[in-house]
């Protein structure tokens, strides 16, 4: 038999594509094995391991005496496999009804019976767990293979509304939404982290020791100058004010006038959908509380005195057509008085002897119409015009506190140069940066941004404002223990079309203890119905607050220098004041020397019955003395206050916090963020009289 013969070409070809495929395969185990080793081992370990991101915390914001604002909280979200749950169940052996205690813990946790019945739907594939838990709570559930749990975080934000506005919120992914967690991302924002897993022989993940996580880092502590002490106790006044003299809304600023920081900014506003702090957004037309810093440039550059009386034409002037009317008709009046009874007579002669550059580059120099630099992301410069831009009325206008709008942070900032001795400070509301290891890494330092009067115009006009609340306008916020100085205003609202009929805004501006003050307080009340005047609406609010403020133990005041402060008690002062044509203000008692009465201004009963005065009128042009006294006539002891400690048991902890705070304690919280955010007991007890000020310990429940 003849075999037949392969062609020598055809063998040929087969031997060189067996060779070809051999060196491919040569080449491509070397590519592999050597050239792109990394590459496929990358592949290989991403087939068996997964990551997933851990979220860091946003940082801590304290408040100035270490109380916690605003934290993260470390939470989980769910996910169910309810097919893979009843799997593995089985072949546990523990059978189905391994199901009724998952769908048990899910009833305990909150779940809704709708979702509990998708869970219970074996042939569901994932059903997602809607709301965020904390980890011990659910500790039974995310045990279970089939049951996947996600780190999320939640920011817990301040208990009260003007806290809430100031600080601001963040979104569900942590990111920042308003107030300072916006301005102030840069430092609260972490670093985030990763989770290492790797797969089993089941595809199921679990963590593995050798392979190394990425940890988060936290942002840093970020510690406000606010004090919640004070902040709660303008919080409650403020609210109040603003029921009772049914006003649309107001603001409250209190700073220390010595360092600049604010110790209580709050805003209230009837509409509880704004978000916005507007003691920093909102300028408006301060009236008769600009009259005092015109006072101090005149003295400053020796162009008055303070006893210096000029003709305020009994209470009515017409300047260039316009008529100009004050509240307390004086014929005469000193420079002090001007101040005092709030002339707008007087203070506009007065204010005419500035040019017009030198009345601009006052208020310019006051830090009007320019941001007062605070870190917050919607503040308003306010308004300043230049003086090209001014008409002839323009100076009168600006005398009186119109046709420049301020925010009540730049017009507090400006008084606290009033008290501080005639220096502008740059406020501040941030006193310290931490970071996670609790390296100081800033510290708030005193700066000055000029000196805009002299210490001893300062100190002058320091006794006019004491003047307004001893016997002028503002009597509604003096105090029976210490000195008060402050001024009061009253101002119509401006429209797009002019002012609007009816609406005014009522404003004080105080400074505690008034030698040498450690407070400046501002409060603004917006368009008040019942009353609209500064003297009547706001001043006594201020009084309020400081009252509160010295009960409380903790509301940033230097207790041994007051207690070195003078006694209240003191001999009647008798002031001179000239009356407009036989027409004395209904609201002011005065009567011929020498006999001595107590005045009040701008309420409806004199403290003590006055000698009787003389038959005879005040003749036109007479003078009356009107006498300044201080209450009480003898000094008195403090009342120490007695208060139970209120049951917050069950309370959230913010809201718990809140209440030991109104009920005049301090609060201080035991346990981590890792627990409840529920109340579980005080220390003292609830139900336990203590004196106002006292330490309750507030512990958090498991």
């Amino acid at each position: 038999m003849i075999e037949p013969r392969i062609p020598w070409k055809r063998a040929g070809l087969v031997q060189a594509g067996f060779l070809i495929f051999a060196l491919a395969l040569v080449g491509r185990a070397v590519k592999v094995q050597l050239l792109d080793r990394d590459l496929w081992r990358q592949k290989a370990r991403a087939q068996q391991m997964a990551s997933k991101p851990l979220p860091a915390p946003r940082g801590t914001i304290l408040d100035a005496n270490g109380i916690v604002l605003v934290e993260s909280r470390q939470l989980v979200k769910i996910t169910i496999a309810p097919n893979q749950v009843v799997a593995t169940l089985r072949r546990k052996g523990d059978g189905i009804e391994r199901m009724a205690t998952l769908t048990r813990a899910l009833a305990l946790a909150g779940v809704s019976k709708e979702l509990i019945a998708k869970v219970r739907d074996t042939s569901r594939k994932w059903v997602e767990i809607p709301g965020r838990y904390l980890a011990t709570d659910v500790s039974d559930i995310t045990s279970l293979y089939g049951v996947n749990s996600t780190p999320a975080l939640e920011r817990v934000p301040p208990a009260n509304d003007g806290l809430r506005r100031l600080v601001g919120r963040a979104d569900d992914a942590g990111g920042p939404v308003d107030g300072l967690e916006k301005s102030l991302d840069h430092l609260l924002r972490g670093e985030g982290g990763r989770e290492s897993l790797v797969r089993d022989a089941r595809g199921r993940r679990m963590r593995s020791p050798a392979v190394p996580d990425a940890a988060p880092t936290p942002g840093n502590t970020v510690v406000l100058s606010i004090n919640q002490g004070l902040q709660d106790i303008a919080e409650r006044a403020l609210g109040e004010a603003v029921a009772t003299m049914r006003a649309t809304g107001g603001d409250i600023v209190m700073l220390d006038p010595t360092t600049g920081e604010v110790r209580a900014m709050v805003s209230h506003r009837a509409d509880k959908r704004s978000t916005v702090a507007t003691a920093l957004s909102e300028p408006y037309e301060p009236g008769s509380t600009l009259k005092p810093f015109a006072a101090a440039r005149l003295l400053d550059l020796g162009r008055a005195r303070s006893d210096e009386i000029i003709n305020t034409h009994g209470g009515k002037w017409e300047l260039n057509g316009r008529k100009i009317e004050d509240d307390h008709p004086l014929r005469e009046a000193s420079l002090f008085d001007v101040i005092k009874f709030s002339s707008n007579i007087g203070i506009i002669q007065f204010a005419g002897r500035f040019s017009r550059d030198e009345q601009f580059e006052l208020y310019r120099d006051l830090g009007f119409g320019t941001p007062t630099g605070m870190p917050y992301p919607v503040e308003s410069q306010g308004r300043l015009p230049v003086p090209r831009t001014w008409t002839a009325l323009t100076p009168a206008s600006l005398a009186m506190g119109y046709e420049v709008s301020v925010t009540p942070m730049q017009l507090a900032t400006a008084y606290a140069a009033i008290a501080n001795g005639g220096e502008l400070l740059e406020p501040a509301i941030v006193k310290e940066i931490r970071t996670p290891s609790g390296e100081v890494t800033y510290r708030h330092t005193r700066r000055v941004v000029r000196r805009v009067m002299t210490e001893a115009s300062a100190r002058a006009v320091r006794g006019m404002l004491r003047g307004v609340v001893e016997a002028g306008t503002a009597v509604g916020s003096n105090l029976s223990t210490f000195d008060v100085a402050g001024k009061t205003g009253t101002s119509k609202v401006a429209g797009p079309h002019g002012y609007i009929a009816g609406r005014y805004t009522a404003s004080f501006v105080g400074m505690f203890p008034a030698d040498n003050p450690q407070l400046v307080i501002l409060v603004k009340l917006d368009s008040p119905t019942k009353s609209i005047y500064g003297g009547r609406a706001a001043a006594p609010v201020s009084k309020v607050v400081l009252q509160a403020a010295l009960a409380a133990r903790d509301a940033a005041l230097d207790r041994r220098t007051l207690a070195e402060e003078p006694s209240r008690k003191r001999e009647p002062v008798l002031t001179p004041v000239v009356m407009a044509d036989a027409k004395p203000d209904p609201r002011v008692a005065t009567i011929v020397a020498p006999t001595v009465v107590e005045t009040v201004v701008e309420t409806a009963a004199v403290a003590a019955p006055a000698p009787a005065p003389r038959s005879e009128p005040s003749r036109p042009g007479s003078v009356a003395w009107v006498a300044r006294l201080d209450e009480p006539r003898e000094t008195s002891k403090p009342v120490v206050a007695m208060r139970t400690v209120p049951d917050v048991a069950g309370m959230p902890v913010r809201r718990a916090v809140y209440e030991l705070h109104r009920a005049g304690f301090r609060a201080a919280l035991v346990g981590t963020t890792s627990g409840g955010d529920k109340a579980a007991r005080t220390s003292p007890a609830a139900g336990t009289a203590l004196t106002t000020g006292s330490r309750v310990t507030l512990e958090r429940a498991p």
